[in-house]
């Protein structure tokens, strides 16, 4: 196995490793073809990954910080030019991927969102060159044009693997009706067909406290779980002893007891009556649910599932790597997992790119690294095929292992995090190091 990358991980028994150049300062004068203005190279000709994002407007902010996480990656004496189109620019994404073509790139690298990759992608593919997409819409992949996001389905798939190996065979989602909780949705959905399991029920709410209240309970059974309520008696009926009145006189003489002020008296031998103890609630119709809601929805949601008697005791509860961001403010929901990658294995990436940038990267710019090291590193083995690229072995990038599947998907090796009941998260179910990862 050549390595490819080093000082982001160690000890990993499968992948290739991207290289992660050894960086003694400077900024974008450091990546062949830059000139004047950082991070776009001058001139035709000599130029090999071709990298269109939004560097103006509303998404600059992301742009242009993987715009520099790719300048990193390609830092080293030796790697091939980077050649970066602004996507904001007059023409949009189709113009940039025209523009980026038309100079020779052989590769290119974005856009970032799905809007624009259905407008480059046709382009790349006519021309007969690789793209690797950062958007994380699993609709836009096709032979040719990789989604290097992290995909809903990526996440749920990951999740039922690890939910199935501690025995849970029913699922069902109570998720936001919008394209992303759509997309968990259809994850899930193909995860358990893909296995064999029985086709999970799906429900889907609006941002409406009371719709978020009736789907739940709908989806949950809950009126059918609860208890019947104890018939009432009839009224001109002794209730009898209890515990609290245990003699029973005051029900038989309630208003001589109001008029003298009297305390029923109690027989010494009569001992109180136990207190009710309360009946516990069945488990809803299922042992597994995903999740998919953030902000006031999710709080609305843990409010649902605490009325109806759901929680990790008896069902495993399951939301999207976006908990990771807010996981300290979550322990209502100890026990739920989410899937995402394994911190430590980015951290010789962020100290890189802390101590060119003087800033910490945020997790989008991680894809970006990975795609220009993946362009960089075939380039200088002689040229990128999809033969290369879709090494079963895959590649080991700045978030764990990789495998970008001949359809478009990427497969990714994920950690699961356990959410802890004061919040915070571990991880119980280390990312597979293993390169037969299942695809997603």
């Amino acid at each position: 196995m050549s390595r490819l990358r080093k000082g982001v991980s160690t000890g990993l028994a499968a992948g290739t490793f991207l290289t992660l150049a050894a960086c003694s300062g400077g900024g974008s004068s450091s990546v062949p073809g830059v000139g004047g203005v950082p991070g776009v190279s001058e001139g035709p000709g000599a130029h090999d990954v071709g990298l269109i994002l939004p560097l103006t407007g509303r998404n600059a902010a992301y742009g242009l910080r993987m715009r520099d996480a790719a300048k990193l990656a390609l830092s080293a004496k030796g790697s091939p030019a980077l050649d970066v189109h602004d996507t904001n620019a007059p023409g949009g994404a189709e113009q940039a991927a025209r523009d980026a073509l038309s100079r020779g790139d052989a590769i290119l690298l974005g856009p970032l969102t799905a809007t624009e990759t259905s407008a480059a992608a046709p382009l790349a593919v006519n021309a007969g060159k690789p793209e690797l997409a950062f958007t994380s819409d699993s609709t836009q992949a096709r032979p040719g044009v990789w989604v290097m996001g992290l995909t809903p389905e990526q996440q749920v798939r990951r999740m039922v693997d690890a939910a199935r190996a501690t025995g849970r065979r029913t699922f069902a989602a109570f998720l936001p009706d919008n394209a992303f909780g759509h997309a968990m949705g259809d994850g899930l959905a193909r995860a358990c067909r893909d296995v064999g399991l029985k086709e999970p029920q799906i429900v889907f709410h609006t941002m409406d406290a009371q719709n978020i209240d009736d789907g739940l309970k709908t989806l949950s059974a809950i009126e059918t779980r609860q208890p019947a309520a104890p018939a009432s008696m009839p009224t001109d009926v002794p209730a009898g002893p209890s515990a609290i009145d245990p003699t029973g006189e005051t029900a038989a003489n309630p208003a001589g007891s109001a008029e003298t002020g009297a305390t029923p008296p109690t027989t010494p031998t009569e001992t109180p009556a136990p207190a009710p103890q309360a009946v516990p609630v069945p488990p809803p119709p299922f042992d597994a649910l995903v999740l998919a809601d953030t902000g006031l929805e999710l709080g609305r949601v843990i409010t649902a599932l605490q009325a109806d008697h759901i929680d990790s005791s008896q069902v495993q509860i399951m939301g999207p790597a976006l908990w990771k961001a807010f996981d300290g403010k979550l322990g209502a929901l100890h026990g739920a997992w989410y899937a995402a990658p394994d911190a430590h294995d980015r951290m010789g990436y962020v100290a890189q790119y802390r101590a060119l940038y003087r800033q910490a990267p945020s997790p989008v710019t991680d894809f970006a690294y990975d795609a220009a090291a993946l362009a960089g590193s075939l380039i200088r083995q002689g040229g990128v095929t999809t033969q290369a690229l879709t090494r079963p072995d895959g590649y080991m990038g700045v978030d764990g292992l990789f495998r970008l599947r001949p359809d478009g998907h990427v497969t990714r090796a994920l950690a699961i995090y356990q959410i802890q009941r004061g919040g915070g998260a571990r991880i119980v179910v280390p990312a597979s190091r293993d390169v037969a990862i299942r695809p997603s």
